[in-house]
């Protein structure tokens, strides 16, 4: 038996052998939960709207501060608020309110305290619900919790938080418009051990209006097949997209299939991205772009990809990074979602180290340090690239005084042409270990070549 799914003779007697504790209920009524179906009359067999029954049932329980079991069938509502300090348990995956689809389910603002455990739900019609932001929209709210639940067919968002701290964890999501989870100036999520499949535009986005700290954690979820229906270069298409949150933490996620990347950072601070696995995206599979700074990327597994890992825009302030321990194979000669992508394994601009990483099977250029003029800082050292047609390649372009470029101890097999120097995308040396001495920002040293 699934040891989540908790039936209401369970409840009610493990809440009833609790009477005799005095110092945790005081009656024999502040014990029991309220039974929607016995209690308010939530009916699985009526077809009718059955809103105002089961808002009547949350508004008692959370007064009374007593637990909500609601049964296992399935009742259409909408627009329900969802009060503070509430606890509501359904029985896992039998548990589905369903929205017409005009209107969004339910609706939580200025609350805290809030669980909710076992419960479906999903929209019937959301191709009428224009203006909804998810089936569950969250606004100034803290230690709200969704254990256990599924949310499908989404118009826009499964949840959808603005100003929010939440926990998401052992959650289902399937068919939605926009993202699974969407938070915008976040006060702190976990989103944890969730499955989420077959979105639009997003699997899930950690957003912010302005640049601050945000803090949440995106760790050991499965996701896959995110589309980038509403098109654009990047905004779309992601597993984990962070833009201008700070703090952010991605770690042991399964991510395949994303249409552009599987972590995607734009302009965020100190993200860790860590241990991933993440399998045929179809443009960079980890960037770190625009205005980021302080990004760890390490130990992540990359199969399939245009670009394995980018960290880029030093022209927008992108600076700061270390790149450690990454496995990147499989490169596929390009992009089907963005022409502009050039086959890389991993590719580096300014205050980064490139180091310990493992990279193969690269119809370009393995490792690649800046472009064009936009090079300072950069390490790469201590590598093993096999089976790509060029190692190593870094930028020669000596305009705007380029600062320091260092090659040294890698390990290259395979290449075509070990390291090379570039001008844009033009190779004007085909051994840069002999030539190093003709730029002065770059040093070659101690490479094994074979």
């Amino acid at each position: 038996m699934d040891r989540f799914l908790l039936n209401r003779r369970r409840v009610l007697a493990g809440l009833a052998a609790g009477i005799a504790l005095p110092a945790i209920v005081t009656s024999a009524r502040a014990a029991q939960p309220i039974d929607a179906a016995g209690d308010f009359g939530l009916d699985g067999n009526d077809q009718s709207d059955q809103s105002a029954k089961l808002q009547a049932a949350l508004d008692a329980a959370a007064k009374e501060g007593r637990m909500l079991l609601l049964p296992g069938a399935g009742f259409e509502v909408s627009k329900i608020e969802i009060p503070n300090g509430v606890h509501v348990l359904g029985i896992h995956g039998h548990t589905i309110l369903t929205t017409p689809g005009d209107a969004r389910l339910a609706h939580i603002a200025d609350a805290n305290g809030i669980t909710i455990e076992g419960v479906v739900f999903q929209a019937n019609a959301p191709e009428s619900a224009a203006g909804v932001n998810g089936l569950i929209e969250i606004e100034g709210s803290s230690d709200v919790t969704f254990r256990q639940c599924g949310f499908y067919n989404s118009a826009a968002n499964g949840i959808a938080a603005t100003g929010s701290s939440l926990t998401i964890e052992d959650c289902d999501f399937e068919g939605f418009a926009a993202a699974a989870i969407h938070s915008q100036n976040g006060t702190g999520l976990m989103i944890r051990g969730n499955a989420i499949r077959k979105g639009s535009n997003a699997g899930i986005r950690i957003w912010r209006d302005d640049p601050g700290q945000d803090g949440s954690i995106v760790s050991g979820n499965r996701i896959s097949k995110i589309d980038w229906a509403d098109g654009g270069n990047g905004q779309n298409g992601n597993g984990v997209s962070i833009y201008k949150a700070d703090g952010v933490i991605v770690s042991d996620n399964v991510i395949d299939g994303c249409a552009f990347s599987a972590v995607r950072v734009n302009s965020g601070k100190n993200t860790q991205i860590r241990g991933n696995s993440c399998t045929n995206s179809g443009e960079v599979a980890i960037f770190s772009e625009f205005a980021f700074s302080g990004s760890v990327i390490a130990d992540n597994v990359i199969d399939g990809a245009a670009t394995g890992i980018s960290i880029t825009n030093l022209d927008s302030g992108g600076h700061l990074a270390t790149c450690t321990g990454n496995i990147v194979r499989n490169i596929t000669p390009s992009s089907k979602t963005n022409p502009d992508t050039r086959p890389v394994g991993i590719y580096a601009e300014a205050d980064t180290v490139v180091a310990k990483n493992a990279v193969d099977a690269v119809p370009g250029a393995g490792i690649v340090a800046g472009y064009g003029p936009f090079v300072r800082n950069v390490i790469v050292s201590d590598n093993v690239v096999t089976g790509s047609m060029i190692g190593i390649g870094v930028s020669v372009v000596q305009e705007k005084s380029p600062g320091p470029v260092r090659v040294s101890g890698n390990i290259i097999s395979g290449a075509q042409q070990a390291i090379v120097g570039m001008e844009w995308e033009k190779i004007v040396s085909g051994d840069l270990s002999k030539d190093a001495g003709r730029y002065p920002n770059v040093t070659v040293s101690d490479n094994s070549v074979s």
